[in-house]
């Protein structure tokens, strides 16, 4: 085997650098679809104008400054030759008016001046570079060029026999001045295809994100208006979204129908039992007969609840200080004390209250029942509400939290709820999930369990 290894092997490095910086420019990209469909409209857009204006800048603009510096070079050639071909014009007045006339140049003749110190030349400027270089390849003399100085003109020293020849011409001879037009027109034209763009886009993705929003209003119970809109796909997705969310509740209506018709019958059983024990004579066979009927209405109605999820109810907003104080109350009623009762945040939040009520009263009658003390408090944060309920009682070992929410499970020192059915932290974390949320177990300050529910506010 060679001494590098195998090309896997020497690739390998490659691509963990690769997906490095993969991750890293992953981390940094925006994550909403919006910002993403923007990059990807604006990305190309501006690649597009960048490859223009350099195309545009390194082949016209600077083909045509070099075409027009060589123009005025090659006129103050001809105006050194004609001065020194003819030098019967002693005052060059000719040459000044030829100049002035025909080629638009202002010349001056200074007798006995020299060319002035170069000057420091300008970071970016094509035209110096240009007007220098025919200078030097046309009239091969001393020069001093300065086309800072003056906006709009430029000047040219070069040097005579016996002095040295100014010329002073319009900045525009020599340069494209005008190709500051073209880049503004293809940047104006960029942003009014942008601001198109952003502002169709904008009303492709408004159709997207209220389908999510009532998607997860739907999760969490509540009922939004919701008509599909935007393009074809998200138009079906839509339609696809009503009709799974009218299958979902058309078998959540078949159930409860189904469990209220079960419901009914064994209750008619029931209260038959109850009138045959109510007419045959009281004995202590009867009472014990008479207590396994009320236990096992209870453990009937448990099921029926935790079977029907309290799927009807609609989510609206609720006074979460009154709702804690009825909490209270019903705690202190199963002979619980409640120690304290505090709210944190605004008090007002979008639960389904029957079925909310319902979640923390399970969690709180098992603390009552196991515990001395009982506090309940409430944190309302941005966007989601947790309501913890501690208690002094002997607490669930950590290994074993998660298995007392599984229905009709019984652990021998575990707690369980007061109904004795084994299913109110099934329903209660039922009822949480069907908000959105979760019931959390963790040790409490009181010394036993703490139950923390954590719904969508």
């Amino acid at each position: 085997m060679p001494a590098g290894g195998p090309p896997a092997a020497r690739r390998s490095p490659l691509r963990l650098a690769w997906r490095r910086v993969s991750r890293a420019i992953g981390d940094r990209l925006p994550k909403g679809l919006y910002a993403r469909s923007l990059i990807i409209i604006i990305a190309p857009m501006v690649l597009l104008q960048s490859v223009i204006a350099y195309t545009f800048m390194e082949r016209h603009w600077q083909l045509v400054t070099r075409r027009l510096s060589a123009a005025v070079t090659a006129d103050v050639a001809a105006m050194i030759d004609i001065y020194e071909s003819y030098p019967q014009d002693r005052d060059s007045e000719t040459l000044q008016r030829i100049a002035a006339e025909r080629l638009n140049l202002d010349i001056d003749l200074l007798h006995g001046a020299k060319l002035p110190p170069p000057g420091p030349r300008p970071f970016f400027s094509i035209l110096d570079e240009a007007l220098s270089d025919e200078i030097r390849r046309q009239i091969k003399r001393p020069f001093w060029i300065d086309t800072v100085g003056r906006s709009n003109l430029i000047e040219i020293r070069v040097e005579i026999p016996g002095g040295v020849m100014r010329v002073i011409a319009r900045r525009s001879q020599a340069y494209a001045s005008n190709s500051h037009i073209f880049l503004l027109w293809m940047g104006g034209s960029s942003l009014v295809l942008l601001g198109v763009a952003i502002l169709f886009l904008r009303n492709q993705i408004r159709p997207i994100l209220r389908l999510a929003d009532v998607a997860e209003s739907f999760g969490k119970g509540r009922e939004l208006e919701f008509r599909p809109r935007g393009a074809r796909e998200v138009r079906k997705a839509g339609h696809a979204f009503i009709e799974m969310k009218r299958r979902i509740e058309r078998a959540m209506e078949q159930r409860t129908t189904m469990l209220n018709g079960v419901s009914h019958d064994l209750r008619t059983i029931l209260t038959r039992f109850r009138l045959s024990l109510a007419l045959v004579e009281q004995t202590p066979e009867v009472e014990e007969l008479q207590r396994d009927v009320d236990e096992m209405s209870r453990m009937l109605e448990g099921y029926l609840a935790f079977a029907r999820g309290d799927s009807g109810e609609q989510a609206a907003p609720t006074d979460l200080r009154t709702l804690l104080e009825d909490l209270r109350t019903d705690v202190e009623r199963l002979g619980g004390h409640v120690s304290e009762v505090s709210v944190e945040g605004r008090p007002t939040v979008t639960v389904r209250p029957d079925a909310f009520r319902r979640c923390l009263f399970n969690l709180a009658a098992n603390a009552a029942r196991y515990g001395d003390t009982v506090a309940i408090t409430a944190r309302l944060e941005a966007r989601w509400l947790a309501v913890s309920i501690d208690d002094d009682g002997p607490g669930i070992p950590p290994d074993l939290r998660e298995e007392v929410f599984k229905p009709f499970v019984r652990l021998d020192d575990a707690r369980q709820d007061a109904g004795g059915s084994g299913l109110g932290l099934a329903i209660a974390l039922d009822i949480a999930r069907a908000h959105g949320g979760d019931v959390s177990l963790h040790d409490s300050v009181l010394g036993g369990l703490r139950a923390t529910v954590r719904v969508p506010a």
